[in-house]
């Protein structure tokens, strides 16, 4: 604790230094920071293989393109995001000018979840060094391999009163959570999101919690079913089903399920294998995190009826590519969110029904609608409520860096990614800047004057 108390007191005494650097400066770090990466992909590739099999073109997709793709925004963006933002002013205040400035919070606490552990921990400290800010960050103790090579990159990038990557178990992030920071970025479960703002309340922090939920999807009968198929695929079983916007569940009209079940079918032995051999040894798929993760999958699908009869692997923490096919709403399958490549199927013969069911559970971080209608997408969108949203797609909104990314309710609080990572890490303050001349002078006291109660009837007049 007392090298924390330590680092976490030199980010305090640097944070007003941080705070007045440059848009020229801030880019510099971030384009070091940028260049450091790019030198050590394969050594970032070869860590979330050891962590969880991780296939290196997931690798470089999900986690070196996406922290690129963010700092290269950022770098573009920074300079326009950091000018103070001139707003209108009432006439009553005529002769002043109103505008608001962009301050860094002060010395913000990262802390990253295991699924994405590479880019759910620089995507954020990106925003947060773009914005002023210095930076303290976690990585999860789940994560061992990946943990060393973000703290080496950060190490090597930035001097320690600006960032530094603290590695620890649990107690490490309790410890962490004493401290006053200025602001808290959690991404992780439900579960843990509650427990990180009971302990920012101590100290009145600031919180963003980017946390998950069961994200529906929503199948229209005017759609091509097999461009569906794919598309679910390759959302749901990335990164072996652990992504926190992962298709959760789908629905599809009841004349259409036959059909979708025989689509995805192909799609897993096109993808992965024909025979559960060829699956099981893929290096396409990643495995599950640890054993704990595993034996809560196995558990809820050992007694529910499956598409395909692979056995899951305790000993590999493998959990087959799996579509439920006859699932019952009061199924465990359906309590919370699945976190791994189990797909359950469901059917509805009215869309009512399905948006019904949305409504009665907790908001989800994503929903998702396949149709050509527009009328029902409409529907859909303007009936339920979700972190963000895709229209015949899956996951994709989440790599757009002009659409904030966050979640809504139990699926999270605040969001980020481009500006809106920006806008997180930073102080909105209200400036009024008075000029020369003015009316306030008019509302002061002695109010029964001649020109105040002229000046309260002008005011009146301005309503």
């Amino acid at each position: 604790m007392e090298n924390l108390n330590a680092l976490f007191k030199l980010q305090s005494d640097n944070r007003w230094a941080m705070a007045q650097t440059s848009a020229s400066q801030r880019k510099d770090l971030l384009k070091k920071l940028k260049a450091s990466v790019e030198a050590r992909r394969e050594e970032i590739k070869a860590a979330l293989y050891a962590d969880f099999k991780k296939p290196y073109p997931e690798s470089e997709l999900t986690e070196i393109h996406t922290v690129i793709d963010e700092i290269n925004f950022a770098v573009r963006k920074l300079s326009c995001w950091m000018k103070p933002k001139r707003v209108g002013t009432p006439i009553a205040l005529f002769g002043s000018k109103s505008y608001i400035q962009y301050e860094a919070k002060g010395v913000v606490l990262v802390l990253a979840p295991w699924n994405y552990p590479f880019a759910l921990l620089i995507n954020p400290l990106v925003a947060a060094i773009a914005a002023g800010n210095c930076v303290i960050a976690r990585p999860s103790e789940k994560t061992p391999a990946t943990g060393l090579i973000l703290k080496k990159i950060i190490d090597e990038v930035f001097p320690e009163n600006i960032a530094r990557v603290v590695i620890g178990e649990i107690d490490l992030a309790e410890k962490l959570l004493e401290l006053p920071f200025d602001h808290i970025f959690f991404t992780g479960s439900t579960q843990v999101g509650k427990k990180i703002m009971l302990a920012a309340a101590r100290n009145l922090t600031p919180v963003t919690l980017e946390l998950g939920g069961k994200s529906p999807v929503i199948i229209d009968r005017d759609v091509d079913l097999k461009d569906c198929a794919e598309k679910l695929f390759w959302g749901k079983f990335m990164n072996g089903g652990q992504t926190c916007v992962a298709p959760d569940y789908v629905y599809v009209p009841e004349e259409l399920k036959e059909k979708f079940i025989d689509l995805f079918k192909e799609q897993i032995e096109k993808r992965f294998g024909e025979t559960s051999l060829d699956r099981l040894k893929t290096e396409d798929f990643a495995r599950i995190i640890d054993v704990k993760a595993y034996e809560r999958l196995a558990l809820k699908i050992q007694d529910e009826k499956k598409l395909l009869t692979d056995q899951p692997l305790k000993d590999e923490r493998y959990i087959p590519p799996t579509l439920l096919t006859d699932v019952n709403l009061n199924s465990p399958i359906m309590e919370d969110e699945i976190f791994g490549p189990i797909m359950p199927l469901l059917t509805y013969k009215n869309v009512e029904t399905v948006i019904e069911y949305i409504q009665k559970n907790p908001k989800p971080l994503a929903l998702y609608v396949f149709s050509k209608n527009k009328k029902m997408i409409k529907k859909v969108l303007n009936s339920t409520t979700s972190g963000g949203a895709a229209i015949n797609h899956v996951v994709l909104h989440l790599a757009n860096p002009h659409l904030p990314f966050g979640g809504v309710g139990h699926s999270g609080l605040g969001s980020y990614h481009g500006v809106f990572g920006f806008k997180t890490f930073s102080h909105e303050r209200a400036v009024l800047h008075q000029g020369r001349f003015t009316l306030s002078n008019l509302y002061f006291p002695p109010y029964s004057s001649s020109l105040s109660k002229l000046a309260f009837k002008l005011l009146r007049f301005l309503e």
